[in-house]
């Protein structure tokens, strides 16, 4: 269908696109249409509900800001008549960049509103008239139950990366706005994969959708090799990143993945110390001034690394990232596929490198089976060390395992026994406890850059 698409419609001309526009797309240096624009620009012009199944980096963005953009055309009223609803600040501020890329020929007002700062500047925004409204659901129902938001002249709604807006738990949230805003509207779904509640929603909100699929779902982008590590503890992958981010010339924009805030900030401050290039970490605990600044240094080339935890990886649209390391596997098994998403976009290639031990070795066979592919597993390169697991960490890893097999299987015993003799309570840190400022631990042997 995609092939068929691509002969049918060879350039954004054939979209009936206005000349800003085309203008706008020309500037932008977007030489001819992706696949999921081909599918999807076409029924949105045409008024078409649609269910958009796209991984990140695809160009669904444009896939649906095109057609809307043609369709609210002008600067017009004061309240919003059209609604993209987001899950994350960064993924809103994203899609805002987007606008003002495609919009620069219009005299479209648009704004993104989200948690993180405080709404009275965006009071003021709002106040002054909106065509084009991207919030995050918190957001955009604090407003309106205040009074400042009006949502009856809207006309669209379009709800991107409707999959985590359901991992984060924003389903009360949506049911709350389609609640609220006028019932004749043309509506717009994308996601990267198709969980019953993506499912779900689609089915209260969607009316004749078209379905719109370019790659089966959560297939990794094309462009993107994958490799694994299997690292048997946290002092071991700290090691390996050493060795991987000494070639420089290789790994020159890298982003970082952890699962939690700490390790985030472990690494970030392990590359600092080493003087392996300008890091950054991203995380919630960030202020969202530094997450801004942060992502713009990166963006710029004047950062080497970002570390991030899995609240960022939805927001980050930069090309040109060499490699995405998995340093943690996430637990929600498409966070992989987005993450692995920041990189080979725009169709250049790209590179992802994921650490595991052996409990994460678990959510590994869940995610190839989830991409319907094996990732290659690579043994580790000789010249890293690998050391022993400390106690503290055996444990931690033994009863994730057990926790896993019981999930399961109900039935199952378990294998890890908490010896006799070690008391109850916060355990005593050791010398090797992965729960240390583990840069500190290596510094203390060849703490010199090789």
């Amino acid at each position: 269908m995609a092939e068929e698409a691509e002969k049918a419609v060879p350039s954004f001309e054939d979209f009936k696109l206005n000349k800003q526009l085309l203008s706008a797309i020309a500037e932008a240096g977007f030489e001819k249409p992706t696949p999921i624009q081909q599918q999807a620009i076409p029924l949105a012009l045409a008024g078409q509900d649609i269910l958009g199944i796209a991984q990140t980096g695809t160009g669904k963005t444009a896939a649906y800001l095109l057609p809307l953009l043609m369709k609210v055309k002008y600067a017009q009223g004061q309240n919003p008549r059209a609604l993209i609803i987001a899950p994350t600040r960064e993924l809103a501020m994203q899609i805002e960049e987007h606008i003002g890329l495609l919009a620069k020929h219009t005299d479209l007002r648009f704004a993104a509103i989200y948690g993180g700062l405080g709404p009275k500047t965006q009071i003021e925004i709002i106040g002054n008239g909106l065509d084009i409204l991207v919030a995050t659901p918190k957001r955009l129902m604090e407003l309106y139950l205040k009074g400042d938001l009006v949502l009856k002249e809207l006309k669209t709604l379009i709800l991107d990366e409707a999959d985590k807006m359901m991992d984060m738990g924003f389903m009360p949230q949506i049911r709350q706005i389609l609640e609220v805003i006028p019932r004749k509207r043309q509506n717009l779904l994308f996601s990267a994969t198709m969980p019953d509640k993506v499912t779900t929603l689609s089915e209260e909100f969607l009316e004749f959708p078209v379905r719109v699929e370019v790659t089966p779902q959560a297939t990794p982008v094309e462009t993107v090799s994958q490799v694994l590590y299997q690292v048997p503890n946290l002092r071991t992958k700290i090691a390996l990143l050493e060795h991987l981010i000494q070639d420089a010339e290789s790994l020159n924009r890298v982003i970082i993945f952890t699962r939690s805030k700490k390790n985030a900030e472990s690494v970030s401050k392990f590359i600092e110390h080493r003087n392996y290039g300008e890091v950054r970490a991203i995380h919630g605990n960030k202020g969202q001034n530094t997450r801004i600044n942060s992502m713009e240094a990166f963006k710029g080339g004047d950062v080497r690394f970002l570390v991030a935890t899995d609240v960022a990886a939805r927001g980050i649209d930069v090309t040109m990232v060499s490699h995405v390391i998995n340093f943690d596997v996430p637990f929600v098994y498409e966070d992989y596929v987005h993450r692995i998403g920041r990189t080979g976009r725009a169709e250049n290639a790209g590179a992802a490198i994921t650490f595991a031990n052996e409990a994460e070795m678990y959510h590994i066979q869940k995610i190839e089976k989830l991409i319907r592919m094996q990732i290659p597993l690579e043994p580790l390169p000789a010249e890293v060390e690998v050391f022993e697991t400390p106690f503290e960490e055996q444990q931690e890893i033994a009863r994730e395992i057990d926790h896993l097999k019981r999930s399961e299987n109900p039935d199952f015993k378990g294998a890890f026994h908490v010896k006799k003799g070690i008391p109850k309570g916060k355990p005593k840190k050791s010398k090797g406890d992965p729960k240390a400022s583990f840069w500190k631990k290596t510094k203390k042997k060849g703490s010199k850059k090789k």
